[in-house]
């Protein structure tokens, strides 16, 4: 068998357009979702190393619950069961202004976060306890330690786990097809 594909038919007419309204839908999903799992994340890699065991109890418990269910089920629970919640005016301006985007961009950043979370964590772990312990030594304060010292540090070894999340929330937009968000998946169905 000996098949010939021809994608020529793809740039025709208005293919075009509904592609590259997918493409910009999902790099704004993935934009947005970044930037906002990237701050809980960084938020809730604070709250874990405090040292307080109920606010690291807290953490923990929304870390695993966001790891390990799927984060297909977390969009449909926001599109779904969200709005279950809300008031009735509440959910009829979101439904007229489009719930989809907003809904899905939440879902997929909070699933991100738990893991921006795990990788912040365990870079400033990794951090060696001699500079901590120098760098207070020194008169810093705890704050300057982790601005000054421990912070950079910890930032360029997480970049290569922060870039792996990056990439896969680039891929998990796609799910957003499934409450109808008109990214690049959606589109290319769209075409077929």
């Amino acid at each position: 068998m000996h098949y010939v594909f021809d994608f020529g038919a793809i740039f025709q007419g208005e293919y075009p357009d509904i592609l590259l309204r997918g493409l910009l839908n999902t790099l704004a999903l993935t934009g947005l979702a970044w930037l906002l799992a990237f701050a809980i994340g960084m938020l809730l890699a604070i709250i874990r190393m405090t040292g307080s065991r109920l606010a690291n109890g807290v953490v923990t418990l929304y870390v695993a619950f966001h790891r390990n269910v799927p984060m297909l089920v977390h969009i449909l629970f926001w599109y779904f069961g969200i709005p279950q919640l809300l008031p009735v005016s509440a959910v009829d301006w979101l439904n007229s202004h489009g719930s989809e985007f907003p809904l899905a961009m939440v879902a997929i950043a909070l699933v991100t976060s738990a893991y921006v979370c795990e990788d912040l964590r365990s870079a400033v772990r990794s951090i060696p306890s001699g500079q901590i312990e120098a760098s207070r030594a020194l008169g810093l304060s705890f704050l300057r330690t982790m601005r000054k010292v421990v912070l950079p540090q910890a930032f360029r070894i997480a970049i290569p786990p922060l870039l792996n999340q990056t990439l896969l929330l680039f891929k998990n937009t796609s799910l957003a097809m499934a409450i109808g968000v008109m990214e690049l998946t959606a589109a290319g169905r769209e075409i077929e």
